[in-house]
């Protein structure tokens, strides 16, 4: 069993196929997935994907990618979509937000804006966070160490080791996927190797950064599998041991997800409301 902790599965690039890509990846052992969505637009659509998958999960939050088109009142309606969430066992937290200091066409000051009230909104709802690290480590323990939301996941992390360490220390684990499985990310399979197993999650960031065997093609939960084989071997540990122990650090910081992973497709309440409608009762127009 193997839980991909990070799928954007209501992208479009799966609008074609995407039926198909569930069921290869349940037939594969991918027996639960996490759908981050990345701007108030991708709520409803989020949410839509996670139900149509077995322990199907998803998480709202606003990427720093997103952060150019984004108005300061969509805070008011994040919050608001958490508080229709939070009756829905499929919700599991706040993301997919954080700092990308790669993109040097994007507002420093607008991303920071938004990563700090996503982090309010967090730690007022009790819930954990999946972060975007993308040369901003630093930047984005400074605001943990102030807002304290219940740790979480750092996706796709790439930092240094020292870094590394204070993210666990605050609650969170490592996501690892596609970019280890190239021989040249020295540094991400040292992180691979070296840190405890207890800090390690998988993802796959589908249709993002594809493994070296699907190099520069899209990127699919189908491929996870093989992509905790390569840890394994990385690490000298059976698949099985590998498969429990990144299960567990799943569950243990994304508490909601294993009653998530217990529903099968179309179980939960109603979403025949938008998570984004400015009607307080829920209720579509």
């Amino acid at each position: 069993m193997w839980i991909d902790t990070h799928c954007h599965l209501d992208a479009a690039e799966f609008d074609a196929d995407r039926t198909t890509v569930i069921s290869d990846a349940v037939a594969a052992g991918v027996a639960g997935l996490v759908v981050p969505a990345v701007e108030c637009a991708t709520f409803d659509a989020a949410r839509a994907a996670a139900r149509a998958i077995p322990g199907g999960a998803y998480a709202l939050g606003i990427h720093p990618l997103y952060t150019p088109r984004a108005r300061d009142e969509d805070i008011a309606t994040l919050r608001r979509a958490v508080e229709l969430a939070m009756g829905d066992p499929r919700f599991v937290g706040i993301g997919e937000i954080g700092l990308d200091f790669f993109v040097r066409t994007l507002d420093p000051e607008r991303q920071q804006f938004f990563y700090v009230e996503q982090l309010k909104i967090a730690r007022d709802f009790d819930l954990p966070v999946i972060l975007h690290v993308r040369r901003s480590q630093d930047a984005l323990l400074k605001q943990l160490r102030i807002f304290t939301p219940r740790g979480g996941i750092a996706h796709a992390f790439n930092g240094s080791r020292q870094q590394a360490d204070i993210f666990v220390e605050r609650g969170f684990c490592l996501g690892f996927g596609g970019q280890m499985t190239f021989d040249r990310a020295l540094q991400i399979r040292r992180l691979a190797v070296d840190m405890p197993l207890e800090s390690i999650v998988l993802e796959t960031d589908a249709p993002d950064i594809a493994p070296e065997w699907r190099y520069k093609q899209r990127n699919s939960p189908v491929e996870l599998p093989r992509i905790a084989q390569v840890l394994a071997e990385l690490r000298g540990v059976a698949p099985e041991m590998l498969s429990l122990a990144t299960s567990a650090n799943a569950w243990r910081v994304l508490p909601r997800l294993s009653g998530a992973m217990a529903m099968a497709p179309g179980d939960g309440p109603a979403t025949n409301f938008s998570l984004i409608s400015p009607n307080p009762s829920g209720q579509s127009r």
